[in-house]
């Protein structure tokens, strides 16, 4: 804008002058505009103070010049006085801002000109208005930044005739420098971050690549800063620190059941084994359900890289019961004891072009036992009469998955989905050919707005939340009696024994409604229901509570489960599902 010259000031002096008043300024006479093409008059004498029949006054011309440039249409403004019919007239003088042709934007490659142009008003064939525009580039700042590019800037606007040019710079990330990881692998952490060198900068992926390093469990602080890159272009390094923490840990486990008695057990995990990403399991159980494995696995993957496992294990069910659900819930048939000692190799990766879907493929090995302990042996013997108690089994199981969990949450939101077939054959010591196939499918959905109905103190990154699984599985073939689907235990059916119920077929559902109480601590409600045949009649179900810890350990879980005729007490770590 033009301030107020000296022919302005010059020409109230002489305006004074000619009335020969020394104490007194000339009145007003006449108001006018001149200049204007497309705006009113009407519109820019709306915004000015002086008045015809009031004294002329210097401060207020001045403040008038300033209020007119501020409608944004003028590129000049000022005033002119003129003596007028006794008194002065004042005739504000504008030059108008070109009417706009086009808006174009340089430099944009996150959005189109057409999604651009969406968040303008300025339309071609009116002034542009200065004012006005000015919150058009604001809309367009907010749009980068609520999708997460937060550094971008608009360099310039260049208005040229009617061609209004908007250029933009989308800073991108630079270098990508990791410190602070003395065992941890750079290669390890720098796997998990979603965002590479040379990528547009966008804090809700740096985010959510922020989140999976904390998820690794390797850490115990993650920091992010930023520096200009060296070469000038406007793009940012990204120096993420970490400190790192122990990851070997010794677990806990403990079980109860009224009429199977106490068990439990000791674990030693290290989950990032010689800084590589490699998860070690070794332990033991003890009690009625006793046990021993050694597992080693990577469970990162991608399109290039496999996820994978190996394990041996060997397990021992004393007392075991089997209920025949199909007359009554209550009804015991037998007790027996089962053995089975294995190993397992598989491996798996995501598919190209879907980072959502993945495969897996395992083979199994194990020789398993089953011996006879009390209750009806007729019923025993009718109920392994496929395949008899003892054998071998060889098995190739497939699986593909669909993982739809929001990646930018510290919580679950979503879905997953699975598919899976197993087929066992009688090759490399196999004793049996057989088929089962099941679908999983886990759903986890935040409830908005709770915390207007209850008196709990809900935070954003960990809301009330309703999680689910549903089950079902079939087969084809004989099915041995220690290869079919099991129901009962911390797993499946909670208010039951571990492997309770037995068939070829299984529906399963499980529902939980998680409240958090505090920060680490949440309580859950829940209730299980299922069968050992696909179908919606008999079905077996039980209900209880529980809470979640989350400790240095990890999540702590205790569930106390309700069934028709006893109660089961879960202590472990982890979710059910």
């Amino acid at each position: 804008m033009r301030r107020p010259s000296v022919s302005l000031l010059l020409a109230i002096g002489l305006v004074a002058a000619f009335f020969s008043v020394a104490s007194a300024a000339p009145v007003v006479t006449m108001i006018d505009v001149q200049g204007n093409e497309e705006v009113v008059s009407q519109h820019i004498l709306g915004v000015v103070q002086t008045e015809i029949g009031e004294p002329l006054n210097q401060d207020v011309l001045k403040k008038d010049i300033e209020a007119i440039y501020g409608l944004g249409f003028f590129s000049y403004v000022d005033a002119k006085i003129d003596p007028y019919n006794g008194g002065a007239s004042v005739t504000y003088v504008v030059t108008e801002n070109p009417v706009v042709e086009k808006v174009e934007f340089v430099g944009n490659t996150v959005y189109s000109e057409e999604d651009l142009m969406k968040q303008v008003f300025t339309t071609p064939g009116t002034v542009f208005n200065r004012v006005f525009f000015r919150h058009d580039l604001q809309r367009i700042r907010d749009k980068f930044q609520e999708d997460g590019y937060v550094m971008m800037r608009i360099e310039d606007v260049q208005v040229e005739g009617g061609i209004v040019k908007v250029y933009i710079l989308e800073p991108r990330i630079g270098e990508i420098v990791i410190q602070g990881n003395r065992k941890t692998k750079t290669y390890v952490v720098r796997r998990v971050i979603d965002v590479k060198e040379g990528d547009l900068f966008n804090s809700i992926r740096l985010r959510h690549s922020l989140n999976k390093i904390r998820a690794l469990g390797y850490f115990e602080d993650v920091s992010v800063g930023f520096e200009p890159s060296e070469d000038g272009s406007g793009d940012m390094d990204l120096i993420l620190t970490v400190k790192e923490q122990k990851t070997g840990r010794v677990s806990f486990s403990i079980s109860h059941g009224s009429s199977s008695g106490w068990g439990g057990g000791v674990s030693y995990g290290d989950s990032n084994l010689a800084g590589r990403g490699v998860n070690l399991d070794v332990g033991f159980e003890a009690g009625d359900y006793e046990g021993y494995w050694a597992s080693l696995s990577d469970n990162y993957m991608d399109d290039k890289t496999y996820a994978w496992k190996i394990g041996a294990y060997s397990r021992e069910y004393e007392d075991r019961s089997y209920w025949d659900n199909s007359i009554a819930t209550d009804l015991e048939l037998f007790e027996y004891d089962e053995k089975r000692t294995g190993g397992y190799i598989g491996a798996g990766k995501k598919f190209k072009g879907d980072d959502k879907l993945s495969w897996f493929v395992t083979l199994d090995w194990h020789d398993s036992e089953v011996e006879f302990k009390s209750g009806s042996r007729d019923q025993f013997d009718l109920a392994t009469a496929n395949g008899g108690t003892s054998g071998t089994t060889f098995s190739v199981e497939g699986k593909v998955s669909r993982n739809n969990l929001d990646p930018y949450l510290s919580y679950r939101k979503g879905d997953i989905e699975t598919i899976a077939v197993e087929h066992a054959m009688e090759l490399l010591g196999g004793d049996w050919t057989f088929t089962k196939y099941w679908f999983e499918g886990k759903a986890f959905l935040p409830i908005k707005d709770v915390e207007d109905l209850v008196d709990i103190n809900v935070k954003k990154d960990n809301p009330v939340y309703i999680a689910a699984r549903i089950k079902a599985g079939s087969s084809s073939g004989t099915i041995p009696w220690m290869e079919r689907y099991e129901m009962g235990g911390s797993t499946t059916l909670r208010g039951y024994e571990s492997g309770q119920f037995k068939g070829e077929e299984m529906l399963l559902g499980n529902f939980e409604l998680h409240v958090p109480i505090e920060e680490a601590f949440s309580f859950v409600l829940f209730y299980d229901i299922g069968n050992t045949e696909m179908s919606f009649s008999d079905m077996i179900d039980d209900y209880g509570f529980g809470v979640r810890v989350n400790t240095p350990l990890g999540n702590l879980r205790l569930d106390y489960a309700n069934g028709d005729d006893d109660s089961q007490f879960h202590f472990g770590f982890g979710e059910i599902f």
